[in-house]
């Protein structure tokens, strides 16, 4: 059976070889209205992005949270308040460690 799967895939592999169009190399051309790249496509993005993601998706779970925690804090009362604030406390941490790290500046 493996035999089998082996000579398929090299059966289709060479038909495609074989079939295949060649194109022609890409060139670099212009894009986003003209301008030349600048950097590769592929190139690597700052590290300081990557911590301000975080801080971004701290931000978007603390709103998932909320939602429905408005919805029941009037019938839970007190304790749905002390619980959330200590959910908050802790973004409020992430959102000091962001800082210290300078993941807030654009400069």
């Amino acid at each position: 059976m493996a035999l089998v799967a082996v000579l398929i895939v090299a059966v289709l592999h060479l038909a495609h070889r074989a079939l295949a169009i060649a194109s022609p190399p890409l060139e670099t051309l212009p894009f986003q209205s003209g301008w030349r790249p600048a950097e590769h496509a592929l190139s690597r993005y700052h590290v300081r992005w990557y911590l301000a993601t975080l801080v971004f998706l701290a931000f978007d779970v603390e709103m998932l949270f909320m939602y429905p925690w408005a919805v029941v804090v009037g019938r839970l009362g007190a304790s749905a308040v002390v619980e959330m604030f200590v959910f908050l406390g802790g973004v409020f941490v992430a959102v000091l460690w962001a800082w210290r790290e300078g993941a807030l500046r654009w400069v």
